[in-house]
């Protein structure tokens, strides 16, 4: 299999070193956003070329499946020409800042792409033992956090590029809500700009901020972040139900049922499950096993759009879901 790879940041070099342990498959393409940057990560490839035109890339290579590794502003056009010429793609999240994903999505319904979406959570096997745990409980609510750092690059903390935090990073536990415990149907949200503008210059996105969420069940969950910390504290997210608490943190799941605290600790990297189950998707067109597709993490970033605008007016935002099952 020949693999390409546009970006040439943290994400595109993890799952290359993954790939580039795996039988079978070649890494032959980086295109970035100058040809220096991409050739420099080509170097690292015997059989790889750099680009700096996304275009020029799929002309000049016959590509299995492409990784697309960019920052939020910069989707779009690049999931399209990979429509056009039918190329299965792996994204990484957040798949965009507004509504761009909604059309890239019917297109990929109507084509029966193969895609999948760095969802990474869900590939967890302490992930698999908590949902397996909720099927005998019943949920009442949720609370999730991503309290950390403000990374230092400069689209990050421009909230026209990378879209803010919750977009960005909290994502992935408004993902990791709805893949344990189902869809949202209204969010309302309050940032606010505490001091991370006055520190760091160029800041526009908010540095803290809760989301309430209704779940189409009935649920109730707030998941709050921030950025203001010297030093990460923590990310995840603790379920409520009628036989206790499920605590699912970054490298551990936690059942706390009163005194008695069961622990279970990840043994799998679930950055290399989502790639293996990817590209055995690609091989064999089977794609039951991927368990974020751009269909379903469209949903995820509707919830994410319709918290900042509900931060920006004020008002709780309804999700029409069933009009966005149509996607």
């Amino acid at each position: 299999m020949k693999i390409g790879f546009i970006g040439t940041g943290w994400f595109t070099k993890t799952h290359a070193d993954i790939l580039g342990e795996m039988d079978g498959v070649e890494i032959t393409a980086f295109c970035g956003t100058s040809v220096e940057k991409a050739e420099i990560e080509a170097r690292k490839w015997s059989k790889a070329s750099g680009y700096a035109n996304v275009e020029e890339m799929l002309d000049k290579q016959k590509l299995d499946a492409v990784y697309i590794c960019v920052p939020p502003m910069a989707h779009g056009a690049i999931e399209h020409a990979l429509l056009e010429r039918n190329i299965p793609f792996f994204v990484e999240k957040p798949i965009g800042i507004k509504d761009e994903p909604d059309a890239i999505a019917r297109k990929v319904e109507e084509q029966g792409l193969i895609t999948s979406v760095g969802y990474h959570w869900r590939y967890k096997d302490t992930t698999k033992k908590a949902l397996a745990l909720l099927q005998n409980r019943k949920a009442g609510m949720a609370l999730g956090y991503w309290m950390g750092t403000m990374p230092m690059v400069p689209w990050w903390r421009d909230v026209s590029r990378s879209g803010g935090q919750f977009m960005e990073q909290t994502t992935h536990i408004v993902d990791l809500l709805r893949y344990l415990c189902g869809d949202i149907k209204e969010v309302y949200a309050a940032y606010n700009s505490t001091m991370m503008a006055e520190k760091v210059e160029g800041t526009t996105t908010s540095d803290v901020g809760s989301v309430i969420v209704k779940l189409q069940n009935g649920m109730v969950a707030t998941i709050s972040n921030t950025c203001i910390l010297p030093e990460p504290n923590k990310s995840g997210l603790e379920i409520y139900t009628d036989e206790g608490v499920l605590e699912l943190w970054n490298h551990q799941l936690r059942d706390v049922r009163g005194k008695r605290i069961v622990e279970y600790t990840e043994q799998n990297n679930p950055y290399f499950v989502e790639n293996q189950i990817f590209l055995d998707a690609v091989r064999t067109g089977n794609t039951s096993n991927i368990l974020s597709t751009y269909q379903d993490a469209v949903k995820t970033h509707q919830v994410t759009v319709a918290a900042n605008q509900s931060a920006m007016t004020g008002k709780p935002i309804s999700l029409m879901l069933e009009e966005k099952q149509e996607i």
